[in-house]
């Protein structure tokens, strides 16, 4: 594991950037400390400025110099606090799509410049009556708006902590092997093609290949799979997972983002970069209240200058740009996003597309693989026999060992287990290659033989007792046939186990009116078992993993939105091509290049937890957007006077309540998101 992956493991949020809008980016660090300088001069702003049209101890204490004090932070708060909005809007208006930063940046600027005149007013000119400053509302938009975007980047950091603690599995040291000798080195020097040893009970420090030795290994920890995987030479180990009993020496494959666990944590900075659906939402919310208020303001500015006087006309304009502020818009959609991260992470969840939540109120079908996600895939061989009166049982089995030794697949791993339970030698294979969607095939002593399923016998027509395969797969049975020369010499037949949660996903997605689909390459009497004791009537065997793929499009033709979950393994295409895809278990390739939600206990029941908390979740955003917004609909209104002929006119200090209260509304609600289970 290179020094990238160490790097990665001990960032801190100096070290970490967010978008401010527009592709403008600025550093974690800065914004946090941002955030708390802004907050420490608003606290006297507060303090020195009128409230409701009350003078506070602190305003009399300073008086008469309380207002220019005022001016002084609120200048600093305003060129320091809101450099990031500034940036934001340029780059907003730049692309010509004014959004979140540009209405910030409009309520700040239009707030700044008229309460300098009004220090100016009230001090020099001695204007009457006096104007009203607004300070306090500038400076605690740009607290609460730096709050907002810290919370949005701290909630992706925090999304990161699953991925943090596969860091924390990797050994500071490895056994480098140089010359034929051991020698500890920290892991950030090791690089690709290195040999290290790996002793009994020790965490492998990397991704490599095993060059000798032999071993089982747990990788609960990193794959989600609770069970020792068998390692021969030339298996593929990955770096985080725990050594058995044995002693092994490896070829280091994985360095920096090649390795597994920079990948993995690589999910963290793509999560950052994307933006869900409600998010967008927030920032055309925003764009529309930027139009709305900036037109809305106007208009009362003309309408009051021809019926009152310029001071008024330019009160009442500068209170509606003020109060169009989205204080609780701001936060609407980073608290609630922090929630549901923080909940999905204790629930095993690992999010990867946040546009996957978004999914969810629309889906229709749920396909899902039968190995590994409904099933346990801890095979077991229940029969072996020969066909060909040349080999014995025990030859048929420990020519399949040996072919199989090295894969990691569940048949594989239940074939060579029962082989080392019959004490059988294994042989030892050549040009062992993988038959995609079927078996594997390899040369032994010159000939070549298949590891095949019943589905390839049945394309490439090689006759099988289909009678002996009947009566093994209705009860359940994946079989495995062994091929040499166009001859099926014999058969290995391994019953699995339904997973005790399967049940109750099934039961769920049928209660939310989502039809479960079983697609499986295992043989349609197997799969039809497995069916009939979840409760699935739609089930496709004998699949290849492009067939699965196919499915999923073919769903989608009519309109459908499919959600796929599988094992992580052979079904990428499909994972990538469902709108959602969940992968069980953190398999090293599909979960990091095809899912959008790994779950990460490898649990069916965490599906119906996602897909109770993308509901609620999106139910939140929506609700928050609308108080945020609700809040604007009703003050914009009457800030600009549309109820002045009854005699209201909506005083600023006002609004700023009601805007404080929208606020704390938002973060009320938000702090509500729940997970029943």
């Amino acid at each position: 594991m290179s020094h990238d992956h160490q790097d990665m493991s001990k960032m801190d949020m100096h070290d970490m950037d967010m978008d401010m809008g527009g592709g403008q980016m600025m550093h974690m660090g800065n914004l946090k400390r941002k955030f708390w300088v802004s907050l420490v001069l608003t606290l006297p702003i507060i303090l020195m400025s009128p409230m409701m049209g009350m003078q506070l101890p602190f305003q009399v204490i300073f008086h008469p110099w309380s207002d220019y004090l005022v001016a002084v932070l609120g200048t600093v708060t305003f060129i320091y606090g809101g450099q990031p909005f500034f940036s934001g809007a340029k780059a907003e208006l730049a692309n010509r799509k004014p959004a979140m930063m540009t209405l910030i940046a409009m309520g700040i600027g239009v707030a700044f410049v008229y309460s300098i005149y009004a220090v100016i007013a009230n001090n020099v000119l001695h204007v009457t009556p006096q104007v009203t400053d607004f300070f306090w509302e500038l400076a605690t938009l740009i607290d609460i708006m730096l709050l907002g975007h810290w919370i949005e980047m701290d909630t992706v950091m925090n999304a990161g902590s699953a991925v943090d603690n596969l860091a924390k599995l990797l050994p500071s040291t490895a056994h480098k092997v140089v010359n034929g000798e051991t020698k500890d080195v920290a892991i950030s020097a090791l690089t690709a093609d290195d040999h290290v040893q790996v002793r009994a009970g020790e965490k492998i420090p990397a991704d490599g290949v095993i060059v000798s030795g032999a071993t089982s290994v747990n990788e609960a920890m990193v794959t989600g799979e609770a069970r020792l995987v068998e390692k021969q030479v030339d298996a593929k180990v990955v770096g985080g997972s725990v050594n058995g009993e044995g002693t092994f020496e490896m070829r280091i494959t994985g360095t920096g983002e090649d390795g597994y666990l920079a990948q993995v944590m690589k999910l963290v900075s793509d999560a950052q970069a994307a933006k869900s659906e409600q998010e967008n939402m927030a920032d055309r919310v925003a764009g529309l209240l930027f139009y709305a208020a900036l037109t809305v303001a106007i208009v009362a500015f003309i309408v009051w200058l021809l019926i009152g006087n310029l001071a008024l006309a330019m009160s009442i304009a500068v209170t509606v740009l003020v109060i169009a502020c989205p204080h609780a818009l701001g936060l609407a959609v980073p608290l609630v996003v922090a929630r549901s991260t923080g909940l999905a992470a204790s629930h095993g969840l690992l999010i990867r597309n946040r546009d996957a939540m978004e999914q969810v109120k629309k889906l229709n079908y749920a396909l899902m693989d039968k190995t590994g996600t409904l099933t346990a895939g801890n095979f077991k061989v229940a029969e072996y026999q020969s066909l060909d009166p040349q080999y014995t049982a025990d030859q048929v089995l420990s020519i399949m060992a040996g072919l199989e030794n090295g894969s990691s697949h569940p048949l594989a791993v239940g074939i060579l287990k029962a082989a080392k339970d019959q004490q059988l030698t294994t042989v030892d294979p050549v040009d062992v290659h993988q038959i995609t969607g079927a078996g594997l095939s390899g040369t032994v002593d010159g000939l070549a033989y298949q590891v095949v399923s019943a589905a390839y016998l049945d394309r490439q027509h090689l006759a099988y007792d289909q009678a002996t395969f009947d009566r093994l797969a209705s009860a359940g049975n994946s079989v495995s046939f062994l091929v040499q020369d166009q001859q099926v010499l014999g058969y290995a037949a391994q019953g699995d186990q339904i997973k005790p949660e399967s049940k109750h996903l099934i039961d769920s997605l049928k209660a939310q009116h989502i039809t479960p689909v079983m697609l499986t390459g295992d043989n349609a009497q197997s799969a039809q078992v497995v069916a009939q004791q979840l409760g699935i009537t739609e089930v496709h065997a004998s699949l290849l993993p492009e067939d699965k793929a196919k499915l999923v499009k073919q769903y989608q033709a009519d309109g459908s939105h499919v959600m796929m979950i599988g094992d992580g393994v052979n079904d990428a295409p499909s994972l990538a091509s469902a709108e959602i895809g969940v992968a069980i278990g953190s398999g090293t390739d599909v979960a990091i290049d095809s899912a959008d939600v790994v779950l990460v206990k490898s649990n069916p029941n965490d599906v119906v937890n996602f897909l109770e908390l993308a509901r609620n979740t999106t139910r939140k955003m929506t609700q928050n957007l609308w108080w945020g917004a609700g809040y604007n609909v009703i003050t914009i209104p009457l800030a600009a006077g549309i109820l002045a002929p009854w005699g209201f006119l909506l005083n600023p200090m006002v609004g700023a309540v009601v805007m404080a209260l929208s606020t704390i509304i938002v973060a009320i609600n938000a702090m509500t998101l729940r997970l029943k289970h």
